[in-house]
């Protein structure tokens, strides 16, 4: 039976993903508070749960590390904290900065590859009282912030992102409320979504003036699905996907926001936005996606987009999320039509699985994922897979409760303990004796 590896390139990058505040623990090393604080101690989380603690990788990255290794992965995708490198926005904390030093040396002396994130949701909330994203001076705050990442850790790494998953950072956090700072307001989404992608590009110019190596975005993709194609759901779906997943993509690859979310959404934006969109389209190296689920839909609903959510009767992971994988063949071939030629990398994939240790419909997950990317890379170019994710961490909102991980973490104890799909992904990736 042939292994995943050999159904991939010999030069197909595999990859487990985190990120910093889902992991670290903010509690350590004179990290500052962010946005995610502020929202956990407002009641925006499951039993008001934070990453003070999480999996105290700051403490435990060459454990960790460890298991990337024995796992038989190539690369590490992780993220850099602004809180806590900057933990009031301005002054760059030494301790934060010795501690990326160490995990980059760290990754780089296993032989892994390190892929850099430079915002995964860990804006300092001293940024957030200002305004957060809804206001232009973060977006250029963010550029610096960028360009500091770049020239201090870019000959370390392997290639950088700049933000990852603008839709959840602008849309889910200030119109549908799930996430930090949980505003649910139009003419806030709409000032986040514009820049929030300001800041991407401004973060891309700023790393480009100080690294050589490959910059990109990572983006997530929801695909939407009708049953019935009846004018009105048909005109729900094209609304649904310029909010959901071609707002961002259009904007980076084309200077251009989708014209069914504009007739909406237009006059909510700051003054003078086209100005900006030169900015938002500079060049980049690649396109992260980022693939869990998709969604049937029907009209419906008092507010903007007017979709409605249809349940369907397909599997569904330990988040509610229908399991269709066809929908990742999808999101690529989307993106593919957007930027033509354009080096890709599924930067997540994975689910959430109520399995502690046997987590066996985790291992059927990423089978069924991986064999559409293998058929998919044959004509795209598509460099790379990263499941997501290493380890059980702080899930968001949902706090401690659903557990992605390949490693299953005692958040009491802080004990790792590999699941059967880490020994899955052993077995394909690593050549055993028998």
């Amino acid at each position: 039976m042939s292994s995943i590896r050999s159904q991939f390139s010999k030069d197909f990058i595999f990859g487990a993903a985190t990120a910093a505040y889902q992991i670290e623990g903010s509690k350590f090393g004179g990290c500052g508070e962010s946005i995610w604080d502020h929202f956990a101690k407002n009641g925006g989380t499951e039993n008001g749960d934070d990453g003070s603690f999480a999996c105290d990788h700051f403490h435990r990255f060459e454990e960790d590390l460890d298991l990337l290794v024995d796992a038989g992965f190539d690369a590490y995708r992780f993220s850099f904290s602004w809180s806590r490198l900057f933990p009031d926005g301005k002054n760059l904390n030494i301790e934060g900065l010795d501690f990326y030093k160490q995990l980059l040396d760290a990754i780089n002396s296993r032989g892994l590859r390190p892929f850099g994130t430079a915002y995964h949701w860990d804006m300092p909330q001293a940024l957030g009282q200002l305004g957060g994203w809804t206001v232009r001076e973060n977006a250029m705050r963010f550029g610096d912030y960028m360009g500091f990442i770049a020239r201090t850790f870019g000959d370390g790494l392997e290639n950088l992102v700049s933000i990852n998953e603008p839709w959840c950072v602008a849309w889910l956090s200030h119109y549908l409320g799930e996430h930090a700072p949980g505003l649910k307001d139009l003419n806030s989404a709409a000032r986040a979504n514009h820049f929030v992608c300001l800041g991407h590009g401004l973060g891309v110019q700023a790393a480009r003036a100080e690294t050589a190596k490959p910059i990109g975005i990572v983006l997530n993709f929801t695909p939407g699905r009708l049953d019935n194609r009846s004018d009105s759901n048909i005109s729900a779906l094209e609304r649904y996907e310029a909010v959901t997943n071609t707002w961002y993509l259009s904007a980076v690859t084309k200077g251009e926001y989708p014209h069914t979310a504009l007739s909406q959404l237009e006059s909510l934006l700051p003054r003078n936005w086209q100005r900006d969109m030169d900015i938002i389209r500079d060049p980049i190296d690649f396109i992260g996606i980022n693939y869990y689920t998709t969604q049937m839909l029907k009209a419906g609903g008092q507010d903007f987009p007017y979709v409605e959510t249809v349940d369907r009767n397909l599997p569904k992971t330990n988040m509610g999320w229908d399991i269709e994988p066809k929908g990742l063949t999808d999101a690529i071939n989307l993106v593919s039509q957007y930027a033509p030629d354009m080096p890709l990398y599924i930067t997540e994939n994975g689910m959430a699985s109520e399995k502690s240790i046997s987590d066996y419909d985790r291992i059927k997950y990423y089978q069924d994922h991986l064999d559409l990317v293998s058929k998919a890379a044959q004509t795209l170019p598509i460099k790379g897979y990263f499941a997501w994710s290493l380890l059980d961490n702080f899930e968001w909102a949902f706090g401690y409760k659903k557990r992605f991980g390949l490693v299953y973490v005692d958040y009491e104890t802080q004990q790792r303990t590999k699941k059967d799909s880490f020994k899955w992904w052993q077995s394909e990736l690593v050549h055993l004796p028998a």
